[in-house]
């Protein structure tokens, strides 16, 4: 049984599905010298046809929605999803079920595999959240 190629270098999707952009902003913080994902074999890409974690931030709108479903069709098999930050996790300030423009978190459109928390989570919880979705591989 050969290994896989995925557990030594996944490549990420980031998908944002609306939010604040805080959750971006770790994301960038992590490809920066102190944190350096690269060094783990890990690189972003810039489409999902290429990925093999599909990486969501944001409560997912509902004019956003099926920009996401497609987004998932297009990642191949074996894929692994991960919901990143409050708003993705659980909608966050967005939960409220009176809300008219949300459809709701990122699981309740697409599988999620792993869920990232925070507000926004620090990159540590990140490459934490990025190693545990490379275990199910």
């Amino acid at each position: 049984m050969s290994r896989s190629p995925i557990r030594k270098s996944p490549w990420i999707y980031h998908a944002h599905a609306g939010g604040c952009n805080g959750c971006d902003i770790e994301l960038v913080a992590c490809m920066s010298p102190r944190y350096d994902l690269e060094r783990l074999g890990i690189k972003w890409v810039a489409s999902p046809r290429y990925a093999d974690i599909l990486l969501v931030t944001g409560p997912v709108p509902l004019h956003t929605k099926p920009f996401l479903e497609r987004v998932y069709a297009q990642t191949p098999e074996p894929k692994r999803v991960i919901a990143m930050g409050a708003c993705g996790c659980s909608c966050g300030v967005f939960i409220d079920d009176e809300n008219y423009s949300v459809a709701g978190p990122v699981e309740k459109i697409i599988p999620v595999d792993v869920k990232i928390p925070g507000c926004p989570p620090k990159p540590e919880a990140i490459i934490d959240g990025i190693l545990k979705v490379m275990r199910k591989f």
